[in-house]
C-alpha cells in the first residue's frame, strides 16, 4: 500500500499548479513478479528476464526496482545494470562484442544500480508487453565449484506501478472535439485504422482568456525504450496555426493524444480538436494475379508489370474505389515450423514483382506475443543481369504500418517508428538484414523500384525479387563455435546463443579473443590424452590383483577420453554417444575411482570392500543425477571413504602398537608422493580453473588423479604373486600351493 501511495504522489509532468492528485480520471494499480537471483555477467542466459503488461490509457509507468544482497562475509556492494524495452527482450552488449553482418541493433537503455534501491518513470508508455533485464557485473572467467567456495545471493524484484485514465475522450475523424483546459491536462486518443496513409491533427478556435492565442503542449503518441518517438507540439503563436502531420501512423492501434495548457493556473484555454485521415487504398494482388505473373515471368527474364489497379481492379471489401491506388498487397503465407521458429513467403513461392509506379507491400504477422524472443532474418536478391545500371530496388522495414513514400523520402521512417533501410542494385544484388528480438507487431517489408538519375525511364520498369524471410531462434545457429539455446521465463521463450573456444559475440561471431584450430587440437589432445596416465594405476591393480579397481580406472579414462573428445567446439570434435551421457559417466568414473582407491587402502576384508564398493557407486549415480556439479555430492561420499580408511587405521596402529602402514619406505616413496598429488589436484580443481587456462589445467587434474592413484594403491598380499589374477585367467592346470603356516611338523 505504501508503494501506491508514492505512485500517487508523483504525477507525469504537467504545468505549474497542476492539482493531479485530485484527478478523479485516474486509476492506480501495481504488478509484480517472483524475485529472481542475479549472476555475473557471460552470455545472454546470465541475464534475469521479467515479463509485464502495460493496460491501455496509462499515463504514468512507474518502476520500482530493489536489490537485496545476503549477510555472509562473501557480499560486497556491486553494481547492478537493468535495462528496458517495449515489445521484446532487449538487446545487451556488455561485453562490448561486435554483432554479426547485416545485423540491426539499437542501443539499449539501461539504468546502473549502486544502492539497493532505485526508481524509474516513463510518462505515457505504449501499452502491451515491456521487458526488464538484470544482471551483475561480467564475470571473472573463473570455473567455481558449486557449493565449496561461499558466495553471495543477490536477490532482484522490480516492481510495476501504473496511473491510467478511465475516463478518456475519444477524437473521431473529420468531428472537431470541443475541449476546454484548465490546470489539468485533457487525455484523448484517437484509433487509426488499417490503410490509413496520413493523420492530421488540428487545434482549431484557439481562445485563451478571451484572447486569441492557443498556448498548448501537444504530446501525441505513446513512449517506448530504448527508442522514443513521439511527437511533441507547442502552440504558442497565435498566427501559426496548430497543426501535425503523421506520415504511415501505426494502424489498428490506438493513439494517445495529451493537451495541456500553457496559459498558466488560473488561465483556460478553449479550442477544438480535430482529426483527418487519409485513407490508401491497396491493390491486393489475389491468387489469379500471381499465377498469370509466374506464367508471364517464365517467357521473359526481365518481368511482365502486373496489370494496371488504376483501371479495372477493385479494393479490399470489393467495391470500386473513388481514388487512386497508392500500393500493392502482396499475401504472405506465415508458415510455423517450431519454437520461435517461423516461415514467411508469398503464395506463389519466393518472388515479388516490384514496379516504379506504387510500393510492393507485404506483411510479417509477428504479433502473437511468442515471437519476439528470436532473430527476424529477410534477404531480398534480384537477377543483375536484368536490372539496368541506372535503376535500383529500395525496400525498407518497419513496424506497426509500412513506409509508402518513397517517391519523396528515402529515410525509411514512419510516424513513430525508424525502419530498416535496404538498396538492390545491378553492383549489389543481394541485400540482408536481421534483426534480434524483433517487437511485438506486424512487420511490413516495402519496395519500389527507383531511377534517380533519369526518373523518366522508370515509368515502366519492372523487377523480380526473390525473398526469403525467417524467424529462427538464432542467426545461423549460434555458428560452428556456439550453441543455440533456447531460454525461459514463464511462459515466454527466448533463445540465446552460449559461445565456446574464445569466440563472442551475440551470434558467436566476434572472433578477437578465439582460438585457432591449432589451439583448439592442442587443448583436445590435452584434455584426452592426459587420460592415457590411468594406463598406470590399471596395470598396478592387475598386478596386485586388484581387478575391480582396474575395472573402474579402466571405466574413467574411457569416458573421460570420449567426453572431452565431445566437448569441444569447431573441427575438433568427436562424439560416440549423447553429450549428456558421456558428461554423467564421466563425471560418475571419477568419483567412484576416489572411493575405491580410498577403500582399497582401508585393506578392509574383501567381503565388506565390495558391498562398499557398491553400494557408494549407487549412492555416486543418485547424487550426480540430482545435481552432477555440487562439491558435495562427490566430496561427501569421498570424506566417508576416508573416515573408514582412518578409522581402520588407528585400529591397526592400536592393535599392533606401532604406527600404520609399518614401513617408511611405504610412507616416503607412496603415501606421501601421492597424498601430495591428491592435494594439489583438489588445488587446482577448487581455486586454480578459468575458462581462459581450463583445457592445460584440467590436464593436469587428470594426470594427477591417476598418479596419485597409482601411488596410493595398496601392495599386493605376502604370499600372493606378481599377476597372480592374469595367470589364473590362462586356461590350463596349475598346483595349487597352501602358503598357511603349518604349526605341527612330523620328521
Amino acid at each position: 500500500m505504501s508503494l501506491l501511495l508514492l505512485l500517487l504522489s508523483r504525477s507525469p509532468p504537467a504545468a505549474a499548479g497542476d492539482g493531479r492528485k485530485s484527478d478523479s480520471r485516474l486509476v492506480s494499480e501495481q504488478f509484480s513478479q517472483a524475485p529472481q537471483k542475479l549472476a555475473f555477467y557471460n552470455w545472454y542466459g546470465s541475464a534475469r528476464l521479467f515479463h509485464f503488461r502495460v493496460p491501455p490509457d496509462t499515463v504514468l509507468l512507474h518502476w520500482l526496482l530493489q536489490v537485496t544482497r545476503g549477510s555472509g562475509p562473501a557480499c560486497s556492494n556491486v553494481e547492478t545494470t537493468v535495462y528496458f524495452r517495449y515489445g521484446a527482450p532487449p538487446v545487451i552488449n556488455p561485453l562490448g562484442t561486435s554483432f554479426a553482418n547485416n545485423t540491426s541493433v539499437q542501443p539499449s537503455f539501461l539504468l546502473k544500480m549502486l544502492q539497493d534501491n532505485a526508481s524509474f518513470n516513463v510518462s505515457y508508455p505504449a501499452p502491451g508487453d515491456w521487458f526488464v533485464a538484470a544482471h551483475l557485473p561480467p564475470s571473472s572467467h573463473k570455473i567455481e565449484v558449486k557449493d565449496f567456495i561461499p558466495t553471495c545471493a543477490y536477490i532482484f524484484q522490480p516492481d510495476m506501478l501504473v496511473v491510467r485514465v478511465v475516463e478518456m475522450s475519444i477524437l473521431k475523424p473529420d468531428v472537431p472535439l470541443p475541449l476546454v483546459l484548465l490546470s489539468q491536462p485533457s487525455y484523448l486518443k484517437v484509433f487509426v485504422p488499417k490503410h490509413t496513409q496520413e493523420l492530421r491533427l488540428e487545434l482549431q478556435g484557439c481562445v485563451s482568456n478571451g484572447s486569441l492565442g492557443c498556448p498548448v503542449h501537444l504530446t501525441v503518441g505513446s513512449a517506448t525504450l530504448p527508442g522514443n518517438f513521439q511527437k511533441v507540439l507547442t502552440c504558442s503563436d497565435p498566427t501559426t496555426a496548430c497543426r501535425l502531420l503523421l506520415p504511415s501512423p501505426p494502424w489498428e492501434r490506438w493513439m494517445q493524444v495529451t493537451a495541456k495548457s500553457l496559459a498558466g493556473p488560473r488561465a483556460s484555454v478553449t479550442f477544438s480538436a480535430v482529426v483527418a485521415l487519409t485513407a490508401c487504398r491497396p491493390w491486393t494482388v489475389n491468387l489469379q494475379h500471381l499465377l498469370n505473373s509466374s506464367d508471364q515471368s517464365s517467357n521473359t527474364s526481365t518481368g511482365t508489370p502486373l496489370p494496371s489497379p488504376n483501371t479495372h481492379d477493385l479494393d479490399q471489401s470489393g467495391k470500386a474505389g473513388s481514388g487512386p491506388f497508392c500500393f500493392r498487397s502482396f499475401p504472405i503465407l506465415r508458415e510455423d515450423m517450431d519454437v520461435v521458429s517461423v516461415r514467411f513467403r508469398p503464395l506463389d513461392g519466393v518472388s515479388v514483382l516490384v514496379q516504379s509506379d506504387m510500393p510492393s507491400v507485404m506483411q510479417l504477422y509477428l504479433n502473437t506475443g511468442m515471437d519476439s524472443g528470436g532473430s527476424l532474418s529477410i534477404s531480398v536478391s534480384i537477377n543483375q543481369t536484368v536490372i539496368a545500371n541506372n535503376t535500383s530496388v529500395v525496400a525498407c522495414v518497419t513496424a506497426g504500418s509500412p513506409f509508402l513514400s518513397f517517391n519523396t523520402s528515402l529515410n525509411c521512417t514512419t510516424a513513430f517508428f525508424q525502419g530498416y533501410p535496404l538498396s538492390l542494385s545491378a553492383s549489389s544484388p543481394t541485400a540482408n538484414l536481421s534483426i534480434p528480438y524483433p517487437e511485438t507487431d506486424n512487420w511490413y517489408l516495402s519496395l519500389q523500384v527507383l531511377c534517380p538519375e533519369r526518373p523518366e525511364e522508370c515509368v515502366q520498369a519492372s523487377v523480380l525479387v526473390e525473398t526469403t524471410m525467417y524467424l529462427v531462434p538464432c542467426l545461423n545457429d549460434c555458428g560452428p563455435y556456439g550453441q543455440c539455446l533456447l531460454l525461459r521465463r514463464h511462459g515466454y521463450l527466448y533463445a540465446g546463443c552460449s559461445c565456446r573456444a574464445g569466440w563472442r559475440g551475440w551470434s558467436c561471431t566476434d572472433n578477437s579473443t578465439a582460438q585457432t584450430l591449432a589451439q583448439q587440437k592442442v587443448a583436445t589432445l590435452l584434455l584426452t590424452l592426459s587420460n592415457l596416465l590411468f594406463l598406470a594405476p590399471i596395470a598396478i591393480s592387475v598386478h596386485r590383483c586388484l581387478l575391480v579397481e582396474a575395472s573402474v580406472y579402466a571405466y574413467t579414462m574411457f569416458f573421460s577420453t570420449f567426453y572431452h573428445a565431445c566437448d569441444q567446439p569447431g573441427g575438433a570434435v568427436l562424439c560416440i554417444l549423447n553429450y549428456d551421457t558421456l558428461q554423467y559417466c564421466d563425471f560418475l568414473g571419477s568419483g567412484v575411482s576416489i572411493w575405491v582407491t580410498v577403500l582399497s587402502m582401508a585393506r578392509l576384508k574383501a567381503s565388506l570392500k565390495y558391498v562398499l564398493f557398491i553400494l557408494g557407486t549407487l549412492i555416486f549415480a543418485m547424487s550426480l543425477q540430482l545435481d552432477r556439479r555440487a562439491a558435495w555430492n562427490t566430496m561427501g561420499p569421498c570424506l566417508f571413504a576416508i573416515v573408514v580408511m582412518v578409522t581402520m587405521w588407528v585400529y591397526r596402529c592400536g592393535r599392533r602398537r606401532h604406527c600404520y602402514p609399518p614401513s617408511w619406505q611405504r610412507w616416503v616413496f607412496y603415501l606421501l608422493p601421492g597424498l601430495s598429488m591428491a592435494a594439489l589436484a583438489l588445488t587446482i580443481y577448487v581455486s586454480m580453473m578459468t575458462s581462459e587456462n581450463y583445457y592445460y589445467t584440467h590436464s593436469i587434474w587428470h594426470m594427477l588423479l591417476a598418479g596419485s592413484a597409482a601411488f596410493l594403491l595398496p601392495p599386493r598380499d605376502q604370499h600372493a604373486e606378481p599377476w597372480a589374477c592374469a595367470q589364473k585367467l590362462s586356461c590350463r592346470y596349475e598346483i595349487c600351493k597352501n602358503h598357511r603356516d603349518e604349526l605341527y611338523t612330523v620328521t
